[in-house]
This record gives structure tokens, C-alpha cells and sequence, in this order.
């Protein structure tokens, strides 16, 4: 053998490639067969390697100009969908991430889910929703959770020692939301609802309310609890007879009932001012004293309520209440919960957002300096 031959020879031995299929061909024998579109077809149309393709749907893969304009080329041409499932298998994550809240919150907090969804879709992931219909019914969601394989879960319910435990025990990350978890170590972003209520309490004392109600909510919802006991405290402190506390469930009835059984406990009279542990019972607590029991607001009753619900601004409420910064709570919990899942070792964290003051025009204020809030 020569060797001029051997080029020949070597050409012989690796026969050229096949040219790729024509997209518009390949696609209606597809369209034949009766199946969908796979990886295997749009590589084969774009004339690279199915891991190529994998490379090309996955963020921050390395792969170069070409490769990644042909490969699109070829799936928009196919209208090739990439399968969740399978490449959960390849890359061990399911790209979803659980949101466990009860439906109180969902009331008192209409933007949270809203915002919360959109900054995990920021990053790469899709919300799983979980609801409850008290905090108490936690277990029973979280062996739904488990079922999942989620990467990891934003809980905006308060968890025991054992829940905690377990999502460790997993190696689920964890980020509890507008919570806070008492002597437990885990991920937190929250607002100051202790801090909100010695707040509010303050505003309505300063402006000399002096006989207060409190409509609480559900014993077993931790935000109603430490704005109540905010609220109580800071009364406590000013000297203050202590308020008449009823309970309530977070809905618009609660509000209205709330206000006359606080009336009939404090003989007959209306309170000078009574705190709502949310917006919907304050509505509904305005509604009663204006139209059902005649009261003058605020001239004779200041009312007050807590997050700042789009219908608390209406022009017929107006209301007296606290905003929660729940933009910058949802990104801070997506961009937490992101860094948890690629590095499950590190530090927990916790976030504190303060709560803003709304004046509205369903109480009587006066003027107060920070130092005397901070009191």
C-alpha cells in the first residue's frame, strides 16, 4: 500500500454523515406516526448530539453559538416542548418548589402568592401550591409534599420542632415566611408583626384613646397572636386599662360581631378605638358602626386593622392599617430559598422587614415622634 492510498483507505472506513432530515419532512412523519416530538428527533434534524440538545434547554450550560442556533431552529421548526419529567431525572430536581399557606392568609395577604410565583419563576422554578384550611392542618399537607420531590418549600405557616426536623431529616429546604419560629433554627423572612401591633397601639394612644378592643384572629395563627400581643404590651406599658379581646376568623362576620360583643362587654358603649388583626375584620367591623349601630367614625370609634388590603383603600374605607412590604418579602424569599437549594449546607438566615404606617381616616391620630414609636 501506498501511501497516497491511505486517505482513501481511512475514507472508506468512516463514510460521511447522513444530512439531516428536512424539518418540514421530518415533522409530518411525526405527525404520522401518531407521537411526540422528542430530543432525539430535533437533534437528529439539527445534526448534533441529544445531549447537545439537553445542553441547549438547560441555563448556564456551555455550548456554543452555533450548536444552540441550530438546535432552536430545529425545535421551533418541530415545536419541540422540553419534558419536565425526564429532565428532572437527568438533573435530579424537579424545578418546583412548594408554597404551603392557609387560606387566612390568602385573605389577609391577596399579593403574597402573586409575588411569591413570580420571583421563583424568575429563577428558573415553578410554584406548587398547597393550602390549609387552619395552620393546626399541617401534617396531613406536608406527606402531599413529600410526594413531589419538590427542590425545595416556602411555608407560610408556623411549624413545630418535629416539622422542622423533618424537612432536615430530607434535605428539603426550608423557608418559613412571614413567621416566626421561636427557639427553632431555619430560614426566615418576616415581617415585625410584634412591632406592628406596639405600633399601632401607640398611634391610637397617643391621640388619647384610652378603652380599646382587640378582634383577634384564630388561636392557632402565630401573625394574630404577636400583633396581639404587641398591641397589649404597648397598652400595658402607657398605663392603660387592658383591652377587651374577642376572637374572630379572619372574615368579614368576625368584624361585625366582634365590634357588638366588645360593645355589650364594655356596657353597652363603644370602645374609644378597636384593633383588627386584619383589614377584612376591620371592614366589616366599620361597616357595623356606621351603618348598623350609627356610630360616628372616627369622631366616635377609631378602627384600625393590619396589611393594607387593596379594598382598605377604597375611598368608602380609607382605612387606618399596616402594610407589609410584601414585594420585597416575596423577592428576598425566592433569592433565599434559590441559594439554599444550590448550597443546602449553609447558614440559616433570617430576614426582618418593618411594617409601614397607613394614616387613612378611620381613627384619630395625632402626631408621634420616632423615639416615643420606639418606646
Amino acid at each position: 500500500m501506498t501511501t497516497k492510498d491511505a486517505p482513501a483507505l481511512k475514507s472508506a472506513r468512516q463514510p460521511a454523515r447522513k444530512p439531516a432530515p428536512d424539518i418540514a419532512e421530518h415533522k409530518a412523519a411525526i405527525q404520522r406516526d401518531n407521537r411526540r416530538v422528542t430530543s432525539y428527533d430535533v437533534a437528529l434534524v439539527a445534526g448534533v448530539s441529544q445531549s447537545a440538545v439537553s445542553r441547549c434547554f438547560k441555563p448556564g450550560a456551555s455550548v456554543s453559538k452555533t450548536t444552540y442556533a441550530r438546535v432552536m431552529k430545529a425545535a421551533e421548526g418541530l415545536e419541540y416542548i422540553p419534558n419536565a419529567a425526564a429532565r428532572s431525572l437527568i438533573t435530579r430536581r424537579s424545578n418546583m418548589v412548594a408554597v404551603i399557606i392557609s387560606n387566612a392568609a390568602n385573605l389577609y395577604y391577596p399579593e403574597a402568592l402573586s409575588e411569591l410565583s413570580k420571583q421563583v419563576t424568575r429563577r428558573g422554578k415553578r410554584v406548587l401550591l398547597f393550602t390549609l384550611q387552619r395552620e393546626s392542618e399541617l401534617d396531613a399537607v406536608m406527606n402531599d409534599v413529600w410526594q413531589y420531590q419538590v427542590d425545595g418549600v416556602i411555608a407560610a405557616a408556623t411549624l413545630s420542632d418535629a416539622q422542622v426536623a423533618e424537612f432536615a431529616r430530607r434535605r428539603v429546604p426550608l423557608l418559613v415566611f412571614n413567621r416566626s419560629l421561636r427557639g427553632q433554627t431555619a430560614n426566615t423572612v418576616a415581617c415585625d408583626q410584634y412591632e406592628a401591633g406596639r405600633a399601632l397601639a401607640s398611634r391610637l394612644a397617643a391621640a388619647g384613646h384610652r378603652i380599646f378592643g382587640i378582634i383577634d384572629g384564630t388561636q392557632d395563627n402565630a401573625v394574630a397572636t404577636e400583633r396581639r400581643r404587641g398591641a397589649c404590651e404597648r397598652l400595658a406599658e402607657l398605663g392603660l386599662p387592658e383591652p377587651i379581646i374577642v376572637r374572630g376568623h379572619f372574615d368579614y362576620a368576625s368584624g361585625k360581631l366582634g365590634l357588638r360583643e366588645i360593645i355589650a362587654r364594655n356596657g353597652g358603649r363603644a370602645p374609644d378605638a378597636v384593633i383588627c388583626g386584619t383589614d377584612v375584620m376591620a371592614i366589616g367591623c366599620l361597616d357595623c358602626a356606621r351603618h348598623e349601630l350609627g356610630l360616628a367614625v372616627p369622631a366616635q370609634l377609631s378602627v384600625a386593622g393590619f396589611d393594607a388590603v387593596e379594598p382598605s383603600n377604597w375611598l368608602s374605607y380609607n382605612l387606618t392599617t399596616m402594610r407589609h412590604p410584601m414585594q420585597q418579602m416575596a423577592a428576598a424569599a425566592a433569592e433565599l430559598l434559590h441559594k439554599l437549594i444550590d448550597d443546602p449546607g449553609g447558614v440559616a438566615e433570617k430576614r426582618v422587614f418593618a411594617p409601614e404606617f397607613i394614616e387613612g381616616a378611620t381613627a384619630r391620630l395625632a402626631p408621634v415622634s420616632s423615639m416615643e414609636l420606639a418606646a
